[in-house]
């Protein structure tokens, strides 16, 4: 039996949907657009998307932690560098070739049939029977000791993003 669509099942589909569909579309503009401010803007839409799915599943911590550092911290970070960095005239009017757009849809459609052809073949594990509560203190510990250098490999990334934002600024724009 189908669940209505006024059924608790029905509607978490509806606005599993919904996320869904905000994530794809901040994905294609952020792909798609040729400004580059744009592109942060969808971006930072894509990561809400995200940040909204890790709630739905939940998750709330991570949904706040994706809300703090990427919508938070790298789309702002990237749009002070974009706004600091001096534009190249020679570089925005460059074309690109049809090869390559040929190439990039080809690819990503190999990409996506290979998932899908993995989801709907693969063999899943039955959902486990504990369920974690996601409390902070077992994020914390699970950082600490199962995933600690996960966590210091991010730290490593975050900290090459900073000091590339810090180069950017620094420069400045040389014309004014």
């Amino acid at each position: 039996m189908n669940p209505s669509l006024f059924s608790p099942e029905g509607l978490a589909g509806v606005i599993f949907l919904i996320l869904i569909c905000v994530t794809m579309i901040g994905a294609i503009i952020a792909t798609c657009t040729k400004r580059l401010i744009r592109s942060v803007s969808g971006l930072a839409v894509c990561f809400l998307g995200v940040a909204g799915l890790y709630y739905f599943l939940n998750s709330p911590f991570v949904a706040m932690m994706e809300l703090l550092i990427y919508v938070g911290a790298v789309c702002v970070t990237i749009a002070f560098a974009i706004m600091l960095a001096e534009p190249d005239e020679a570089k925005l009017a460059r074309k690109m070739s049809g090869l390559s757009g040929g190439l990039a849809v080809v690819c990503g459609g190999a990409v996506s049939f290979a998932l899908g052809y993995a989801a709907v073949n693969g063999h899943w594990m039955a959902p486990a029977t504990q369920v974690n509560d996601g409390s902070l203190k077992m994020i914390g510990a699970s950082l600490l000791t199962k995933y600690s250098m996960v966590f210091e490999l991010i730290s490593i990334v975050l900290l090459a993003a900073i000091i590339g934002s810090v180069a950017l600024a620094r420069a400045g724009r040389r014309g004014n």
